[in-house]
């Protein structure tokens, strides 16, 4: 059997469109062994693997199964979900099911992965949001989950420190991705992004997967617990 310390990875969740898939990409061409988690199976690069982040048995059969052959060297918690609607109505169902894949599942995920990243010294990324830290109307799970993950990161690094893990919240902002295009692109969006985003327009997933590379490929072990927005100035304009 091929030893595992030889052959270092990233795992991804959520790796097989959007963010995800353009981290995996960017990642694979920084010279990292990918290793993409999903629904379907699919990654844009590297091995997919069948993975519900929601499953706790899911998650530490698909951890152990990778760590057989490969030394788990990072973390990405990408997986996400985002239902809206009015707070008075939302229901409870849509809340609890927006927090299990936004934020039980970031705990879950790295609380399984400690062991195999406490072995390699590893890093793990969270995917939080900028509106973590924004009042935004028909968003309240949502900004909850994001705010609870940008928590979690602060105390995971804190806590685990000592075990050479770093632990850092990426948070973007408007993202164009598949999902969304359309949705941008029309005029009254396109005048609101020009007018409330002071660099005059949306991220891209290759900028997002860029951040996360040279988090990955850059040796600072003093950047731990923050939270990284990445918004265009969005968060900040008054």
């Amino acid at each position: 059997m091929a030893d595992p310390a030889a052959n270092p990875c990233i795992v991804i969740s959520g790796a097989s469109k959007g963010i995800g898939a353009a981290m995996a990409v960017e990642l694979e061409r920084r010279g990292f062994d990918i290793v993409g988690l999903s629904r379907s199976g699919d990654s844009a690069v590297g091995e997919g693997l069948v993975c519900d982040v929601t499953d706790e048995n899911s998650v530490k059969t698909v951890l152990a199964k990778i760590a057989e052959t490969r030394a788990i060297a990072g973390l990405i918690n990408n997986a996400g979900l985002h239902l809206s609607g009015h707070s008075a109505t939302f229901s409870t169902a849509d809340y609890e099911q927006v927090m299990a894949i936004n934020t039980t599942a970031v705990m879950v995920m790295s609380r399984e992965a400690y062991p195999y990243l406490k072995k390699t010294g590893g890093k793990i990324i969270n995917m939080g949001s900028f509106f973590d830290k924004l009042g935004v109307p028909d968003n309240l799970a949502y900004c909850a989950s994001k705010a609870a993950v940008a928590a979690m990161t602060r105390c995971l690094a804190v806590e685990w420190a000592s075990d050479g893990i770093q632990v850092v919240n990426v948070a973007p902002g408007y993202i164009e991705t598949d999902l969304n295009r359309d949705f941008l692109a029309r005029d009254r969006v396109r005048q609101w992004i020009t007018s409330r985003i002071p660099t005059g327009d949306v991220g891209r997933p290759e900028e997002v997967a860029r951040l996360v590379g040279a988090l990955f490929t850059e040796n600072l072990p003093f950047l731990t617990g923050e939270t990284i927005y990445m918004d265009g100035g969005q968060g900040m304009n008054h």
